[in-house]
């Protein structure tokens, strides 16, 4: 994008705005015409975008990513059928063979168990334990106040942990990025 003649790094946010969308979708092809549509939306809000706010390259992050946000929650409002594509892709994930490699399976078990969380907080957690934005960051990509998005982290946090507590003590810990590492026992 160019805008009063500076070049705007969009090409660089790809892999982020990429990772973050298949976060949300759970599809690769829905999170690819997701970034694309994020973009085109971009692209027409262009003069929206106000570089001042702060550092071009996090400015510019945190607008794409609201912008990636909000095209596909206004996805998922105006297509009801996407519900039963998530059922019908879940009944072919837990038909898939198991990992032969323990490590596999226990990855297998943590993205199956990140999937599981709700949306919001799916979201909440992807840009900031994936993304590294800061909170304040985060919550105004996902256009809500920061102690809920607090609030939606520490669920989501909470949910991982339980799913690891069901697991046999000889694994080593998962630690949850932003979380306490110790048991509360």
């Amino acid at each position: 994008m160019m805008r009063n003649g500076s070049t705007f790094d969009v090409l660089g946010q790809l892999a982020a705005l990429r990772r973050y969308a298949r976060s949300l979708t759970r599809d690769d092809a829905d999170a690819e015409d997701l970034v694309q549509d994020a973009l085109v939306r971009a692209y027409e809000k262009r003069a929206g975008f106000d570089p001042e706010r702060g550092d071009t390259r996090q400015g510019l992050r945190g607008w794409l990513f609201s912008i990636l946000h909000n095209v596909f929650v206004d996805r998922r409002r105006a297509r009801q059928a996407a519900a039963e594509r998530e059922r019908q892709l879940a009944e072919i994930e837990t038909a898939t063979g198991e990992p032969v490699q323990e490590h596999h399976m226990r990855l297998a078990q943590i993205r199956d168990a990140f999937m599981t969380l709700p949306e919001e907080q799916r979201a909440a957690l992807h840009l900031v334990a994936m993304e590294g934005l800061g909170y304040a960051e985060a919550a105004a990509a996902l256009g809500i106040p920061q102690g809920t998005l607090m609030s939606r982290l520490s669920r989501a946090r909470a949910a991982l942990r339980a799913v690891e507590d069901g697991t046999a003590a000889s694994r080593p810990r998962l630690k949850i990025v932003g979380g306490p590492d110790e048991p509360s026992r």
